[in-house]
């Protein structure tokens, strides 16, 4: 079961957290893993780990000459993970226009660019999977996350427009939305915004999940495998809330 043998799987930021893992584990079930990035020494680091079944390619998602070039030379695309993403802290009259900008040209606009060059890819070869990494966000009010919750709210709703639109094409389209995953980017960016506060804040953001802890990047990418496998073949415009019980056990 959930052999991606044969298949070529594209993961943007690929090269650590959630990207990483996916990658990892889609090479293991025999995809051939394409990992496009912006930072080549955490995509350099993820090939070596994986092997002669993986390559990278240095690419700004928010460039689409860039993207529509990359994905061209890549060729063949069976599944397309938009993954790459970024987070802010705000509220709507503490973010700047700069920031918000940012975040949405990455968040949105990236994937918007990924979906546009893979498609006419999956559609000329009879169909493919896009699975894309929205956040719970999108659904549930989180304090000071004005931009991101925006911009992953977004995500969230072109799931559904891009599953709706492609399902004569054969292209089937899900999100999944995390709570916090501990990732090399949580520390980073406690670390960042909580400087001498690391410890209480990891302490206090694991807590804030029922389950009394945070994901880890392996239980993300397992679900993202099931749902790019050929086993979830029934499965099209839907997203998949996997947060320890965030969303609705917090009460």
């Amino acid at each position: 079961m959930f052999s991606l043998q044969n298949k070529t799987a594209v993961i943007t930021g690929g090269g650590s957290g959630i990207g990483k893992a996916m990658a990892l584990l889609f090479a293991k079930q025999g995809a051939n893993v394409h990992i496009v990035e912006l930072d080549e020494k955490a995509a350099t680091d993820t090939v070596k780990e994986i092997g002669a079944s993986a390559s990278y390619h240095i690419c700004n998602v928010t460039d689409q000459a860039q993207v529509i070039d990359t994905f061209s030379t890549i060729g063949q695309i069976d599944i397309l993970i938009n993954n790459a993403g970024i987070a802010h802290i705000g509220k709507a009259d503490t973010t700047s226009e700069a920031d918000f900008d940012r975040v949405i040209n990455v968040n949105v606009k990236g994937v918007y660019n990924c979906l546009f060059a893979a498609i006419p890819l999956m559609k000329a070869k009879g169909g493919g999977v896009i699975l894309n990494t929205a956040s719970i966000a999108a659904t549930v009010g989180i304090t000071d996350r004005f931009a991101y919750s925006a911009s992953k709210g977004a995500i969230y709703t072109m799931t559904l427009s891009v599953a709706r639109d492609y399902l004569h094409d054969n292209i089937r389209c899900n999100s999944i939305s995390p709570a916090r995953v501990h990732t090399p980017f949580v520390d980073g960016f406690i670390a960042k915004n909580y400087p001498g506060q690391e410890q209480e804040i990891f302490e206090k953001l694991s807590k804030s999940q029922p389950i009394g802890r945070m994901g880890t990047p392996d239980e993300i990418a397992s679900l993202a495998l099931y749902l790019c496998s050929d086993e979830a073949a029934f499965v099209t415009g839907c997203d998949y809330v996997i947060d320890g019980g965030f969303t609705r056990l917090n009460n």
